[in-house]
């Protein structure tokens, strides 16, 4: 037998298994942390991760699910959150915002969101990324409400939703930090809601 029939091997594309996962989440990281979010595409982490750019929607449904796996470690899928939050009428956005946020990192136990703070406050590219990733997001969360000034709300509603989590999971400032979620709902909503589509000038 020749031995190029037992030793040579085609170096071709990673099978899609939990192997390709691994890899285009670390590419991912690489990428995200060189080029920031809106500066990473799905072909340049697929090149990274030596795998097809499909792998990317098949594995994590488009480039915000990677990102929110990989750099936010998110313990959601961002597609199916913005589907979710948009379902609904427009008036009670605020409240499914404020709920939903607050259910599902209590459901993570809050551990994520401090590991996400600090790997904001230590590097200042993992900041532009997660700015970027809020702008995406929010963009698409209430892009259909018609609201005006998107960026300067998108951006608003960051602020609300980190600085509660930094206060309940983080500083864990008394009473929020063990506060049922209904009565946060209550508090915190309507500034959201306005924040979405009241007066913000």
């Amino acid at each position: 037998m020749a031995a190029d029939d037992t030793t040579a091997r085609r170096r071709g594309r990673r099978p899609g298994g939990q192997d390709t996962r691994t890899a285009l989440l670390e590419a991912a990281r690489a990428v995200f942390g060189e080029s920031g979010f809106d500066g990473a595409t799905v072909r340049a982490i697929a090149t990274r991760a030596g795998v097809d750019a499909a792998m990317v929607n098949h594995w994590f449904g488009s480039k915000e699910g990677l990102f929110g796996q990989a750099i936010l470690k998110l313990p959601f899928d961002p597609r199916e959150l913005v589907a979710e939050l948009k379902d609904g009428p427009d008036d009670e956005f605020g409240q499914r915002i404020v709920r939903t946020f607050l259910t599902r990192w209590d459901g993570a136990g809050g551990d994520v969101f401090q590991a996400l703070v600090r790997s904001v406050a230590g590097h200042e590219q993992a900041a532009q990324v997660l700015r970027g990733f809020f702008q995406n997001f929010f963009t698409k969360v209430i892009g259909d409400i018609g609201s005006d000034d998107i960026e300067l709300r998108t951006t608003l509603c960051a602020s609300q939703l980190v600085g509660m989590g930094m206060v309940r999971y983080v500083a864990k400032f008394e009473p929020m930090a063990s506060s049922e979620i209904e009565p946060l709902v209550t508090a915190i909503a309507p500034t959201m809601q306005r924040y979405l589509t009241g007066k913000v000038d």
